[in-house]
């Protein structure tokens, strides 16, 4: 009897424990939301801050490395790491040594393991930048491997294939040259010489190639760059930039071979990186890698340029390889709270939360506003537009509606830089701020208090340990790094109390004769408008059961496309969503 009694304690016990734990995992946060929220630097150079002075970085690679994320991308006099994808630890270094006298510290750099460390170098035309080598990059303990990678290399790539034990480089950034590659000596971290050519840009055949925010410049050739390679299957997949960092359709492509330096084709599912729609525009010049679970990430530039071409942010979007072993990236809803990395993930049909945007162009009131920066740009899903208040004192603040009392999920709050004073990085900055909620907008509840906050989050999300009703909510500023309190973004997420939108109809696809002459490379996408969607979103692809490409838009019923091949069939389909849901897909739609 006494034994039984005891069990019994042992298995309630362990019952209990087993809850506790539970609870203290589901208690953490499962979501991320793009532009990522990193302490994102300021730009460096005094030319580039033409219209203000502002937070830029571009070109981002993420390497796993002994079960840590480590995060490099342009000028930013340091990198991050990170155990879990979403909180980024910053490690303040310069690589560039003294002599070298110019702003550009790691612009668009390369960084790879081999064996048990792990390797960084800038970019650079002449063999001025050293590669340094760490064993413990958790900490700013690195030394030079080599003096200077004497080849010289802009936007350098670095493989290493462990099964060959060798380790190959590619790098290129011209609007009139290939990108090239060559074997690089894991001894003596040098070429033997030998420099291939490998692939070049076509965009009288692949519309997204084409120059331009529309790909409709003629006059201008496009640029390719970025060059990363990702081995699968004993196959090398060649991935690039184009066609210009500073348009939205700024995307990356792939070239797949056997081989390391030769023979590289076309894959016919690109871009494979594609997000020209929504609230963050731009998937190009990235890096793919491997979670801690097998899964496949594609890490690339977001398009920001409102202060400057080159103002820019970086986004993470579940990728990977399908059965045929076509690469893909999942952009769909991509700047929609996702999921962070999980055992069991399924990356083809993605990673969307399925928390829908409350308050797109919904009423919104401020404290004060400053010029023509209105306070409804803050819900106007552009990051391109934002709201400013006259200060960045503590006391200002805005208020959205939600129209009626909806589940909040989560927030994200998205800084814009006005009347900023810094050039370069920055450390020991912060935000700190209040959101309060109402269901009447009378009386107000603490909902979130960072008045305590230690750190800067330029692009701040929160997920809500447990989620609420309300209607209304307030952000007060507390205090800003610097400059004034402006928003581009304050979106809320969660689900509406109404009906998802219903079908798409009248769906269609214009594009010229393939028998005649036309452009083929562009289509004019039509539908009716549906008065319940605030936007939609429209799927691509050359294979009915590969429609990896996706584009995101609001308020309208029509899109005309510029990305296509010229050659190729193609499989449309839409969906409409608002904050209640989204709706069942349309029909799809051939365009030969």
């Amino acid at each position: 009897m006494v034994l039984k009694t005891e069990f019994k304690k042992t298995v309630w016990a362990t019952l209990l424990l087993i809850s506790f734990f539970s609870f203290q995992i589901n208690a953490q946060q499962k979501t991320y939301c793009n532009p990522i929220n990193i302490d994102y630097g300021y730009t460096p150079i005094p030319n580039f801050a033409e219209q203000g002075k502002h937070r830029a970085t571009a070109d981002p690679v993420i390497v796993n490395f002994k079960g840590k994320y480590f995060l490099f991308s342009t000028n930013q006099w340091g990198y991050w790491w990170s155990d879990d994808m979403l909180n980024w630890n910053f490690i303040s270094r310069k690589f560039l040594l003294p002599q070298h006298k110019v702003y550009d510290e790691l612009c668009a750099p390369a960084v790879f393991a081999m064996k048990d460390e792990l390797y960084v170098i800038g970019s650079t035309h002449n063999p001025t930048f050293p590669i340094w080598k760490s064993k413990n990059p958790t900490k700013d303990e690195w030394e030079i491997a080599v003096d200077s990678l004497k080849v010289g290399a802009w936007d350098p790539g670095f493989l290493y294939d462990n099964e060959l034990d060798k380790l190959f480089l590619y790098w290129g950034s011209s609007n009139e040259y290939p990108l090239l590659g060559t074997e690089i000596n894991t001894k003596t971290l040098q070429s033997d010489g030998l420099v291939k050519p490998l692939i070049s840009l076509h965009p009288e055949d692949h519309g997204w190639e084409r120059f331009g925010e529309y790909n409709d410049n003629t006059f201008l050739q496009p640029f390719m760059e970025g060059a990363w390679v990702t081995k699968y299957h004993n196959k090398y997949y060649l991935q690039y930039g184009a066609p210009a960092t500073e348009f939205s359709g700024y995307a990356d492509g792939v070239y797949v071979s056997e081989s390391p330096l030769d023979g590289f084709a076309y894959q016919s599912h690109n871009p494979f990186a594609y997000k020209p729609g929504g609230f963050a525009r731009g998937a190009g010049h990235g890096a793919t890698y491997q979670d801690n679970f097998g899964n496949w990430w594609h890490v690339s530039t977001v398009i920001l340029g409102v202060k400057n071409n080159f103002e820019r942010r970086i986004g993470i979007w579940p990728a990977g390889f399908d059965k045929d072993d076509v690469l893909f990236c999942n952009t769909a809803y991509g700047d929609y709270p996702t999921f962070l990395p999980t055992k069991n993930a399924n990356h083809i049909d993605g990673l969307f939360s399925g928390w829908m945007l409350l308050n797109y162009n919904k009423p919104v009131q401020v404290s004060s506003t400053l010029g023509g920066f209105q306070a409804n740009n803050a819900v106007d899903e552009n990051m391109k537009s934002y709201w400013s208040a006259k200060t960045g004192a503590k006391g200002e603040w805005i208020q959205t509606d939600l129209g009626e009392i909806s589940t909040i999920n989560a927030i994200q709050l998205n800084y814009a830089d006005q009347d900023v004073a810094f050039l370069g990085k920055t450390l020991d900055k912060f935000h700190q701020y209040k959101i309060y909620s109402s269901n009447d907008g009378k009386r107000w509840k603490l909902l979130v208090d960072k008045s305590e906050n230690k750190t800067d989050v330029p692009h701040e999300y929160v997920e809500l340990e447990k989620p609420i009703k309300t209607r209304y909510l307030k952000l007060e500023n507390i205090a800003m790094p610097t400059g004034k309190f402006a928003l581009s973004g304050f979106r809320v997420f969660g689900f509406g109390n109404g009906e998802k939108p219903k079908e798409v109809e009248k769906f269609i696809v214009l594009r010229a004769d393939p028998k005649k002459y036309g452009e083929r490379r562009s289509s004019w996408i039509k539908w009716q408008q549906n008065n319940d969607a605030d936007g939609y979103v429209i799927y691509f692809g050359k294979s009915p059961d590969k429609l990896y490409g996706s584009i995101m838009v609001y308020g309208v019923n029509d899109y005309f496309f510029t990305g296509m091949d010229r050659t190729d069939t193609y499989y449309f389909q839409i969906e409409a969503f608002n904050n209640n849901g989204i709706s069942k897909r349309s029909p799809i739609v051939i365009s030969e």
